[in-house]
């Protein structure tokens, strides 16, 4: 299967101020606040929707195509995705811009100030998707996931022109997009990925109902958290799923990233909805687990252990073929 998954690339770049934000704040001068804070770490981690995705894709064997913007500094995360099995080759460079960057400062009490630089994200608008097809084939899904909207709503026009089957996964970007661009991203779609909250919010600005929306896409996929996930669709049976057994949480960003890669790499096999759903759920296990969206690792056999134990011997006999691309 030919999977091209388009939307965010970034880095995040995350300190920690070991004293209090409110105590440097003199209310009264807030309108000429000039502050500086002595922070005592740095993490920088790799992220972005559509490369958390194929991490998780390559982690599972497949090769994924990452469809985005980045900039010249692209260079070492680029290295990294292909050593993980990403074909990166049709990213798109920017000549005058740096790659998306969420830079962030959080003190003992949870309180943050950060700031998000779109950069190179906001030419995600110039790719098209026709001279991707060209050279890797026929996609059999095209992921659009959150992204410059206007880079969004291009790619996902080309794909009802061209007849490329696509999957809707607006997901952060549905806070900043009215209900007329939220209806553009999902009608049609063969798949809408989101959470609970973001479907209330796709019914609430769209103004359609629940069952309004079923009724635009073929498969709707709700992740329910810690509660697992709920998938229904045109011919297919209505079922939710526990989330997988004995999950020690830890740092819950990325973890809807690695469910939807779970899910499209179980597709991608031929295996059913329900397995799909069994392999994301998995697959997120890994995330909530770890600091950072693309620093887990397992073994073959490690991951099947996991899916017989949440989900069953039989469950775990049919994903087992598919593994061994895996050490």
């Amino acid at each position: 299967m030919s999977l091209l998954i388009a939307g965010s690339i970034a880095t995040d770049h995350l300190m920690s101020f070991q004293g209090k934000f409110a105590d440097s704040l003199v209310v009264e001068q807030l309108d000429k606040i000039s502050l500086s804070f002595l922070v005592d770490d740095l993490e920088i981690r790799r992220g972005g929707v559509a490369a958390n995705m194929c991490f998780g894709l390559g982690q599972l064997g497949l090769r994924p195509v990452l469809v985005g913007s980045a900039g010249e500094d692209f260079a070492d995360y680029r290295s990294w995705l292909e050593r993980h099995n990403v074909n990166c080759s049709h990213v798109r460079i920017s000549e005058t811009r740096h790659t998306a960057r969420f830079v962030c400062t959080t003190d003992p009490t949870g309180a943050q100030i950060a700031s998000f630089y779109p950069g190179a994200m906001s030419e995600a608008r110039l790719i098209e998707l026709g001279p991707v097809v060209d050279r890797v084939g026929t996609p059999d899904y095209v992921l659009i996931g959150a992204d410059d909207p206007d880079g969004m709503l291009r790619h996902t026009e080309e794909c009802r022109q061209r007849g490329y089957p696509f999957i809707a996964d607006p997901s952060q970007q549905l806070a900043f997009s009215d209900g007329e661009l939220i209806r553009k991203l999902i009608d049609g779609a063969a798949i809408l990925f989101s959470n609970e909250y973001e479907s209330h919010m796709i019914e609430q600005k769209t103004g359609w109902t629940a069952a309004e929306v079923l009724d635009k896409v073929d498969v709707q996929v709700t992740t329910l958290g810690k509660d697992g996930v709920r998938v229904q669709g045109r011919g297919l049976a209505t079922f939710e799923l526990p989330a997988a057994a004995n999950v020690t949480a830890v740092e819950p960003t990325g973890v809807g990233d690695a469910f939807r890669s779970g899910f499209l790499a179980a597709l991608a096999w031929g295996l059913g909805h329900e397995r799909a759903a069994q392999v994301g759920c998995v697959l997120a296990a890994y995330v909530v687990e770890t600091v950072g969206t693309q620093e887990y690792s397992f073994t073959a056999a490690e991951f099947l252990a996991r899916v017989d134990e949440s989900y069953g011997a039989d469950a775990a006999a049919e994903v087992q073929p598919h593994l061994k691309a895996i050490s």
